[in-house]
């Protein structure tokens, strides 16, 4: 009844959505001044921000926001791109840092059928051995956020790079999310390997960035089981990073359906002034996106529909 509920209340949603902008589209036809505007407003307001990934002081790629002002996907890609390239951005926080070498250009970029190749200069392969596998996971993640973006490809001077850099381990193509970022590895087994993405925060400046963790571990649980999990222990294994989840927090029961997800808790979703902190939803629902192809998440207490989270509008 609440899933039929939900999906009822977000069909509705969208044909008020549709009849609205129809009504705008005829008025506009009359005034073409006003069409153009409107449909400004509404493109300035659609692009929003774009996600880069930084490495912090703990060796941590980090997602933070960037304004994206760009219309062209070649041109939102390049600008990405060069926000990732040392010494191109003075106003990061002192404890964030680019991921590509500087001195790095993007000699040519292009965008077909939802996959990208970056045609890069050779200076990119000055980046130390260390460093070579968060270089690519901060290129791959924060270029796959932008919508339609399926894969990426990578070149050095007009020839796919095959191999790292220094390790010269091969890499497989198209590079996608499935790469893994920040990996942690808690194996004793071949077998049953879980690979969840799990979103903590750390603090940096004062301020809290989210944290994407890949785990792979031995479990025959549901990823959104997993997620809750390791939101909710009292020890989080990796340094720095935290979660505001209450650890008496539970899951009641999760299902998907229709390009939705719904999740069920007990009351410790709220905290103790009745509120649900705004970190407490993000944490869950970028790493619900991350795990599941869906496109929006229905939150609940108790069978008691709260809040619903759609993709395009989480940044």
């Amino acid at each position: 009844m609440l899933r039929t509920k939900a999906l009822r209340k977000m069909l509705i949603t969208s044909l008020t959505l549709f009849v609205f902008v129809t009504i705008y589209s005829i008025r506009g036809i009359q005034n073409e001044n006003i069409l153009d505007v409107g449909l400004e407003v509404e493109y300035v307001n659609s692009m929003g921000n774009a996600s880069i990934y930084l490495l912090d002081n703990n060796n941590y790629l980090v997602k933070t926001n960037i304004l994206l002002t760009k219309k062209e996907k070649k041109d939102q890609i390049a600008y990405i791109i060069n926000n990732l390239i040392e010494e191109n951005n003075k106003s990061y926080p002192n404890d964030l840092h680019s991921t590509i070498p500087k001195n790095t250009k993007i000699i040519d970029i292009t965008y077909t059928d939802k996959y990208v190749t970056i045609n890069f200069s050779k200076d990119i392969l000055k980046i130390k051995e260390s460093l070579e596998e968060k270089m690519i996971e901060s290129i791959v993640y924060s270029v796959i956020d932008l919508k339609d973006v399926d894969g990426i490809y990578i070149k050095v001077e007009g020839k796919i790079l095959e191999k790292m850099p220094n390790s010269k381990n091969k890499i497989r193509y198209p590079l996608n999310k499935s790469i893994g970022i920040n990996k942690e590895y808690n194996l004793n087994s071949r077998s049953n390997i879980n690979k969840t993405v799990v979103y903590y925060l750390e603090d940096i400046d004062n301020k809290n960035y989210y944290v994407p963790v890949t785990k792979y571990l031995n479990t025959k649980d549901d990823k959104i089981k997993v997620i809750i999990d390791a939101l909710t222990t009292s020890y989080i294994y990796e340094k720095n990073l935290m979660s505001f989840l209450n650890t008496d927090l539970k899951l009641n029961q999760y299902n998907e359906e229709e390009n939705v997800f719904f999740l069920d808790f007990n009351n410790q979703l709220y905290n103790k002034n009745n509120k649900i902190l705004e970190e407490v939803i993000y944490s869950i629902s970028y790493s619900v996106f991350d795990n599941y192809d869906v496109n929006s998440i229905v939150y609940s207490v108790n069978g008691k529909n709260i809040k619903t989270v759609f993709l395009e509008e989480l940044k």
